[in-house]
């Protein structure tokens, strides 16, 4: 989105008038983006949605204390980001990762919308096992490609502590595949 559209929708979020018709669009333009990457999070589509109505819902609800500090995009991910972590912690205190109906594996395995290989069930298993801020920095780089400047404002992270993590992330990623083999 060009600095004009966004000028021109944050301005549409500040008029009663036009919030709705610009949260629609912004609904529109953002959701795959979010979806996807709350996926690669949480590996369950079912899972995915719930999370992504919910940044939306509070999204909307706080839209007003959205004043263009950043970018949209950015106060939108960091939001759904937010939502995917709080989710991924109650999940935690929940089920225990050593429970069959708990792994990753079986829950890929079980899904009708999980349509990847065997080598990708094993990333997506690799990727489960990282810390959750690991885990959130690595999908943004890995699949996003995501530059370091624009995670540091999502995470409120410095660029350096970044790099940091998504090293570790790979590290611990090619050492279960080595694991593997």
């Amino acid at each position: 989105m060009s600095t004009n559209e966004e000028k021109t929708i944050i301005q549409s979020l500040q008029d009663n008038s036009t919030r709705r018709q610009a949260f629609e669009w912004i609904v529109r333009q953002y959701n795959q983006q979010l979806y996807w990457q709350i996926r690669r999070m949480v590996f369950s589509h079912d899972d995915a949605n719930d999370i992504l109505q919910n940044s939306f819902i509070k999204a909307w609800l706080n839209i007003e204390q959205f004043r263009g500090d950043s970018k949209l995009s950015t106060w939108l991910y960091r939001i759904t980001l937010n939502e995917t972590l709080n989710f991924l912690q109650r999940q935690k205190e929940q089920t225990s990762l050593d429970s069959p109906e708990g792994s990753i594996a079986n829950q890929l395995a079980s899904d009708p919308y999980f349509d990847g290989d065997e080598t990708d069930r094993q990333l997506q298993e690799a990727i489960s096992q990282l810390p959750d801020k690991q885990r959130a920095v690595f999908t943004l780089k890995y699949y996003k490609d995501m530059k370091y400047e624009d995670m540091s404002q999502i995470l409120d992270t410095s660029v350096g502590a970044l790099k940091a993590s998504y090293h570790h992330a790979v590290k611990k990623i090619c050492d279960f595949f080595n694991a593997i083999d």
